[in-house]
């Protein structure tokens, strides 16, 4: 019947204290710690200050990915934090395809991704979702340019961009 106490610091986070009695409680269970001040800011990324993976698609695909969810419900989490907060969903593609194409297709991974957040309880109001094709890429994977599967994958994602924050 011994309890411990368990004690989580993190820098710029806030601290949490439980009691726990090991022959209770599971082998595992997960803690999580909110952020103490988080720098928001108009043009910011989400993913970047929250350590949010990029929203990842399969070539010529926009569907949203399983591990993709996890990711999105991290923003969905923060949006529903700063309910006077909008963001753009920016969407991208890789350049294996015509610029035309790549236009389209990233207009539908934006729109997939922001439907999905409303779908999640988000007010379509607080989002906007804009396709850049291959026009913002994070590599020299152009046109002709021989590169990985790995390397295109890196491109083809959706980004948060904070539009409004109160």
């Amino acid at each position: 019947n011994n309890l411990y106490l368990l004690q989580i610091q993190k820098k710029d986070f806030e601290s949490i204290e439980i009691k726990i009695n090991p022959k209770i409680e599971k082998e595992q269970f997960n803690l999580f710690l909110n952020r103490e001040k988080i720098p928001l800011e108009v043009g910011t990324d989400l993913g970047k200050i929250f350590n949010i993976s990029n929203i990842r698609f399969d070539l010529n695909k926009w569907n949203i990915r399983p591990e993709a969810e996890t990711q999105i419900q991290k923003i969905i989490e923060v949006l529903k934090q700063y309910p006077k907060m909008t963001i753009d969903i920016r969407s991208h593609t890789d350049s294996r395809q015509t610029h035309q194409y790549n236009e389209i297709l990233s207009q539908k991974r934006a729109q997939s991704t922001l439907e999905y957040i409303v779908k999640n309880g988000i007010n379509k109001e607080r989002l906007s979702a804009k396709g850049y094709g291959e026009t913002q890429l994070l590599n020299n994977c152009t046109d002709g340019v021989k590169c990985s599967e790995e390397e295109h994958q890196q491109n083809r994602r959706s980004e948060f961009i904070i539009t409004k924050v109160e």
